[in-house]
């Protein structure tokens, strides 16, 4: 029987990737071969059902190959009790002589129709070619701007599309604050893996819609089942993009979910690519595991554009729409508009929009009374991110430098200065603005507050420093 299994492998050695070779058929032992029939023996439940959900074309071409068109095969599967010493679980499927412990017996019937695992994005019984990736074509690589702020991130996601679960790059965690485009760059990502590999398939899925599949999964009546077949549908994904994935904190049943279908593509050589509004380190109520596998791959920022690479946006977005800005519009909105990019893009659409429906030229000066209105009313919802990411821009400090422990001047007075106009321009607590201003306690948003104060008496270059911010903030 060894001989017979020896060339059972050697066939499917070649037909399966090297890397599902050793994880999927390397541990598996022959047990008995008799008139025909091939009685292997697999670790658990689990591992019978992805061998036959996987690669039940390959077992079912080897087994007619090496033992002809009659041969069949057998799962001898052995179950762990809670003493972690092997039992058997006896099930008897086929007549075999009893002994004293039968393991549990499957035998594959290999003219049954395959199994087709749910889509919990349309109705089941869609198969994987049916899969659509929900992606925005109006996403592409094409329509990203490149700047200084995303240039890490646009780089390391060519090379991700060009050779998706093949670079160091994997996972590839992208992060900024809301309205910087990371959105835009992880769809990207997916749509130029299309264009390289066809016949990949590729899934883009927010946090959200992740975590209500998943819920769903748990409320259906035979929920383990469908439980299993959520797993086993995002584990036939050959690249996955998980947008806003800080959505599934303090949600620990989904992260465990996701911990096992993280490690199943990685392991297979699958690409994953996700996004969040900061850094892995910063994410609130993850599991720790979840965390550091964040941190294998490459973790890519993207910071508030600077004004050139708004300029270029602005000229961008308005080529797509078909209008032809002044240069002189350009330059006054990307000056003057500097929240974040979504923002800016919302505001051309609406002063697009003004000038049509009026019948009226864009000129500087309609720029300049939307822009008074469209300030004085973002000024009404100002936020904490907004003031970290003005603090950040005025002083020449990165995002990066700002959330992490570095204890230099710059970066601790740009800390202190978020904390003072946190507290002046919002009504968030003391400890939400130390949560959001690098994980600080009470305490250290009280002594900021008390050494902001005392420098600008003190310090002239400090203070023209916290005028220049304040006037950026109004």
């Amino acid at each position: 029987m060894y001989e017979i299994w020896n060339e059972c492998l050697a066939m499917i050695r070649e037909n399966v990737p090297a890397g599902s070779y050793s994880t999927w058929f390397e541990p598996i032992r022959p047990v008995d071969y008799r008139n025909g029939l091939l009685t292997i023996q697999v670790p658990s439940d689990f591992f019978y059902e992805y061998l036959e959900t996987h690669f039940i074309k390959v077992i079912k071409a080897t087994i007619r190959k090496v033992l002809g068109p009659e041969g069949k095969l057998e799962y001898s599967i052995m179950m762990d009790n809670d003493s972690n010493r092997p039992v058997v679980v006896k099930q008897p499927s086929v007549d075999r002589t009893n002994t004293k412990n039968p393991p549990k017996q499957i035998q594959i019937d290999f003219d049954r129709p395959e199994t087709v695992i749910p889509n919990p994005f349309v109705l089941p019984g869609i198969k994987k070619i049916n899969i659509e990736s929900n992606l925005n074509e109006n996403y592409c690589m094409e329509n990203f701007v490149v700047g200084e702020c995303n240039r890490v991130a646009y780089e390391a996601g060519l090379a991700v599309a060009k050779n998706p679960g093949r670079t160091s790059f994997n996972p590839m965690f992208v992060f900024s604050p809301t309205g910087m485009g990371k959105t835009h760059i992880c769809q990207a990502i997916g749509l130029e893996t299309k264009k390289y590999h066809p016949e990949l398939t590729v899934l883009y899925v927010n946090a959200e819609q992740f975590l209500m599949q998943f819920q769903a999964s748990c409320r259906n009546n035979s929920s383990k089942s469908s439980r299993d077949d959520f797993v086993h549908f995002y584990q036939m994904i050959d690249v996955l993009i998980i947008d806003d994935i800080q959505f599934l904190s303090g949600k620990p049943k989904t992260q465990d979910t996701l911990f096992h279908i993280f490690n199943h593509l990685q392991q297979t050589g699958k690409q994953l690519v996700f996004t969040s509004d900061k850094p892995p380190a910063e994410i609130k109520d993850m599991e720790q595991r979840l965390i550091s596998r964040f941190k294998w791959g490459l973790s890519a920022e993207m910071s508030l554009p600077d004004v050139e690479t708004r300029r270029n946006i602005l000229k961008r977005k308005a080529y797509n729409e078909g209008v032809e800005l002044p240069e002189e519009v350009v330059d006054y909105i990307a000056e003057n508009i500097k929240t974040n990019v979504r923002e800016m893009e919302g505001f051309l659409i609406s002063l697009i929009a003004q000038s049509s429906l009026n019948k009226k030229s864009i000129t500087i000066s309609l720029a300049k009374q939307m822009v008074e209105r469209f300030v004085n009313n973002a000024n009404r919802e100002i936020t904490i991110s907004y003031i970290i990411n003005t603090v950040c821009e005025e002083m020449g400090t990165s995002q990066a430098d700002f959330f992490t422990k570095s204890r230099k001047r710059n970066i601790v007075q740009a800390r202190q200065l978020s904390m003072y106009f946190s507290k002046k321009y919002t009504k968030a607590p003391l400890t939400s603005i130390g949560e959001q201003c690098g994980g600080k306690d009470h305490a250290t948003v009280i002594h900021a507050l008390k050494t902001v104060a005392n420098l600008l008496d003190t310090d002239k270059q400090f203070k023209a420093v916290a005028d220049n911010i304040e006037r950026a903030l109004q």
